[in-house]
């Protein structure tokens, strides 16, 4: 018996999206080192450049989403994953030749411009499959990114160490073409209808098409703290690992384990989270993965060692498992099938900020006070950010009584 077409768009997505995902990280363990290479720099001036170029990415994709989105609309979430899959394929292979920092800076904000893969794929997959099947299948999706970026470094040291960066580039854009390719001949969009109507192409027109544009917009600024909240200890983590092994021991490895747990831990469960949120109500997985995330970064803050800490590290993944991928399935389950692509691409510019914020605020708080206090603020963020989820839904369903 032949399946669904939409289980064979989520088995070859997921796939890509795993390709994607190793794509996307293989090049961070020594993308610094590269731009080490590329000229004559002080340590204040690597890191002063290894931070603009890191981050540059995340600002330009938080502007132009959106308006991808907006094209995904029109065009179609298939038509954006193949604009974005090739884009990135040759931007990364291109970053393999460039003879110094300010060519690099410029690809990685076109990296930037072409970015959107996964929030597309996510998109065809979220409008493509049965409402009450989105959960699983977004939750799938997750797991496999999430596999493909612990796998990434790992891929890109071993890449790095075999050739040399600039192969490692190569290599890179190479995979995304891969990504490309199956999305151009394994990948059918059945159920997609352009906008025609002139009123759904303006922001104010989506908005005005949303029967819950509170809950939406809520959502998203769940989204953007909840990005910002795993992110602020980014920074500070292998900081923290030195100063609980006092200096002694392999730091480097030590930290690069408990870097990866968190991610492990979403992998195993996504989409099993994602499963019992179409059965029990995805608000719960969700309040859930708040209450866990407060209690888990809290303690942190008081753990004396770093298999207390890889415990704990490990434990955030559960709940990581029961935030991002769920928010995506409320938008789903809430947003009009025409405008998905719109209001997915809000969410990731949501993402991207977080993902600029998040560092910006642990590297501050740690300067200021200590590594424990980031662990502590992040805590309170995150019950910031149950609270104002519940208000958020409660308002949702006081506006909307029948839907209760």
């Amino acid at each position: 018996m032949q399946k669904p077409i939409w289980k064979r768009n989520l088995f070859v997505l997921s796939i890509a999206v795993f390709i994607a995902g190793i794509a996307f990280s293989e090049i961070m363990p020594f993308l610094p080192l590269y731009i080490d290479t590329l000229g004559h720099f002080s340590h204040s001036q690597l890191n002063f450049w290894s931070g603009i170029i890191f981050s540059g990415v995340y600002f330009v994709s938080a502007i132009v989403s959106p308006w991808w989105g907006k094209l995904a609309d029109k065009k179609g979430r298939k038509l954006m994953t193949l604009r974005a899959s090739l884009g990135m394929a040759i931007v990364l292979g291109a970053m393999g030749l460039v003879q110094n920092v300010w060519q690099l800076l410029i690809l990685r904000m076109l990296q930037g411009v072409f970015s959107g893969f996964v929030s597309n794929a996510n998109a065809l997959i979220a409008t493509e499959t049965p409402k009450d099947k989105s959960g699983q299948a977004l939750g799938t999706m997750m797991s496999f990114f999430t596999a493909g970026n612990l796998l990434g470094p790992f891929v890109g040291g071993a890449l790095a160490s075999m050739f040399s960066y600039r192969i490692t580039f190569f290599i890179t854009g190479l995979l995304l073409l891969i990504a490309f390719f199956l999305s151009l001949f394994f990948v059918h969009e059945e159920g997609f209808k352009p906008i025609t109507e002139k009123k759904l192409e303006s922001t104010r027109g989506v908005i005005r098409e949303l029967q819950q544009p509170k809950l939406i917009f809520g959502l998203l600024l769940t989204t953007l703290i909840i990005q910002a909240a795993n992110n602020s200890i980014n920074p500070i983590v292998s900081l923290y690992v030195r100063q609980l092994m006092h200096g002694h021991g392999d730091v480097v490895f030590i930290s690069g384990i408990i870097a990866a747990l968190p991610g492990i831990a979403t992998f195993l469960v996504a989409s099993r989270f994602g499963a019992l949120g179409d059965k029990i109500g995805t608000e719960k997985i969700i309040v859930a993965g708040f209450i866990g995330a407060t209690i888990f970064f809290f303690l942190t803050a008081f753990v004396q060692n770093t298999w207390e800490l890889g415990i704990l590290r490990f434990l955030v993944g559960f709940t990581d498992a029961c935030l991002f991928p769920q928010v995506q399935t409320m938008l789903t389950k809430n947003s009009p099938t025409p405008v998905t692509g719109r209001v997915f691409s809000w969410n990731q510019s949501a993402m991207y900020i977080g993902n600029i914020i998040g560092p910006l605020l642990g590297s501050f708080v740690s300067g200021l006070s200590s590594y424990s206090m980031v662990f502590i603020i992040t805590a309170g963020i995150v019950i910031l950010n149950l609270i104002l989820f519940k208000i958020n839904v409660v308002q949702n369903l006081l506006d909307n009584p029948t839907k209760s």
